[in-house]
């Protein structure tokens, strides 16, 4: 079992026919993910890297059982391909694309929760199970399969802790980037249930940065709920308060959203917090 893909995702890409679209349908189904269908409106009948091209996406699922989309759609058109993708049927939504407007994105958040769907970002690098299924921008050559469960708001931390973990030997169950806009449709919490419940994550690893307080609730939450050992690094210790900082949600005020606080929350329950990224790795080590 692993977390949210596996061996029975059928994965449809929306925006296949674009450049993104099309490198990275070729590198997921490098990594072994079963790319069953693509949706570009009035492109019907091509096809990309051997999958074929349909105009709708239930025309797609309809065709092929598809029950998982990647949209590399431009934002202003984003909503729009998400809330076609979940009136489809599809259960898991991940949403690649950066500057999506936030009213946008609190609309397909609350869409998705009406219909039993889920969504992955937007503005995120997706996620990996090695050995099963890849849905999203990460570098293939970063993974291994294991244990580790990871769940980050960064995309390039992600991919220099996994690497790292790698490097050490230490391998991944399911690796998920979040995102880090201020309105996404997966928490930390949500990740840390589904960890806690995943028989094949025996370690769960936590990327945050500053801004919001989903670090501070995700403590709580370890608090009362989370029985695997958990290890966190907390980007942005540096920032200037009051500074944006990269990501939309980075931002700091009014005294929240801190490193520091987020570093002192994640400790008193337990939770060994790396100074950094690499870090991670040795720390795993010690308990191991």
């Amino acid at each position: 079992m692993a977390v949210l893909v596996n061996k029975d995702t059928k994965l449809l890409v929306q925006g296949i026919t674009g450049h993104q679209g099309r490198y990275h349908t070729m590198a997921m189904k490098e990594f072994g993910t079963n790319v069953v269908a693509g949706v570009t409106p009035g492109k019907a009948g091509e096809t990309v890297e051997g999958v074929p091209v349909f105009n709708t996406v239930q025309d797609a699922v309809d065709s092929t059982g598809a029950n998982t989309s990647i949209v590399f759609v431009p934002a202003p058109f984003t909503m729009d391909a998400v809330l076609e993708a979940i009136d489809a049927g599809i259960e898991l939504v991940v949403t690649i694309t950066e500057h999506v407007p936030v009213h946008d994105a609190m609309k397909m958040v609350s869409y998705a929760k009406m219909k039993g769907a889920r969504i992955i970002g937007p503005n995120c690098p997706g996620l990996a199970s090695p050995g099963k299924a890849k849905v999203g921008i990460l570098p293939n050559m970063v993974f291994k399969e294991g244990n580790v469960g990871v769940v980050s708001k960064s995309g390039t931390l992600t991919y220099e802790i996994v690497n790292s973990l790698t490097e050490a030997g230490i391998g991944q169950s399911t690796t998920v980037g979040i995102g880090g806009d201020p309105v996404t449709g997966t928490s930390f919490i949500d990740m840390l249930e589904l960890f806690e419940k995943d028989p094949e994550t025996e370690r769960i690893v936590m990327v945050g940065e500053i801004g919001g307080t989903a670090e501070e609730e995700a403590a709580e939450y370890i608090k009362e709920h989370v029985t695997k050992p958990v290890y966190a690094y907390i980007a942005g210790r540096t920032a200037p308060p009051g500074k944006r900082m990269g990501h939309a949600g980075a931002i700091v005020s009014r005294g929240r959203g801190t490193a520091e606080s987020k570093i002192k929350a994640l400790r008193s329950v337990g939770v060994k917090v790396a100074k950094i990224p690499t870090e991670i790795a040795e720390l795993i080590k010690e308990d191991l």
